[in-house]
């Protein structure tokens, strides 16, 4: 049989896939200690940083969930950063009738977890348990029941809020085509 000597690669169709070339081909690794797998997942070595550490799959997720995105940042400056974030993520914004925009438990978003923190309700709270919650909360934080208390009047707006939040959310899942 006589061996050819023949490239592939030529005239029209090519025979071997594009990137198939013969040259050996650059592989970075782990930089993970120990680790032999390929690093093809990029990971930043500190916030606001360029410089990025390369893992496999299993050294990147380990990495992610030990991530803390605003580490050495007082509230303040953390909030600012959320703030300014959010600012700029507005092209994601029409993903909320998805029901996946939200960084909360999946379901719901933060704007809606917090407003549950304030009726003191749990994540996978339904909307009649944020209803009674809300009565009972608003009776006896109401300014009629309590005048002249100041921080009671402040708490009944923070419930109010916190009801609106999650009443438009209710209404926006009963509205979405599935």
């Amino acid at each position: 049989m006589v061996r050819s000597t023949r490239s592939m690669d030529w005239g029209f169709p090519r025979w071997r896939a594009y990137g198939a070339e013969r040259e050996a081909v650059k592989v970075r690794l782990c930089d993970r200690h120990g680790c032999d797998k390929p690093g093809d997942r990029p990971a930043p070595k500190s916030p606001n940083s360029p410089e990025r550490w390369y893992f496999c799959e299993e050294h990147a997720g380990e990495y992610n969930r030990n991530w803390n995105y605003f580490e050495g940042l007082t509230a303040e400056e953390a909030a600012q950063r959320e703030a300014d974030e959010r600012r700029t993520a507005d092209g994601y914004s029409e993903s909320k009738h998805n029901a996946w925009a939200g960084p909360g438990d999946g379901s719901r978003s933060r704007d809606e977890m917090r407003a549950l923190d304030v009726l003191e309700l749990e994540p996978d709270a339904t909307f009649e348990a944020v209803r009674t919650a809300w009565r009972r909360l608003a009776k006896s934080n109401h300014p009629d029941i309590r005048p002249g208390d100041a921080e009671a009047a402040k708490r009944f707006q923070a419930i109010q809020a916190a009801y609106e939040v999650l009443r438009a959310a209710e209404e926006r899942r009963q509205w979405r085509p599935d």
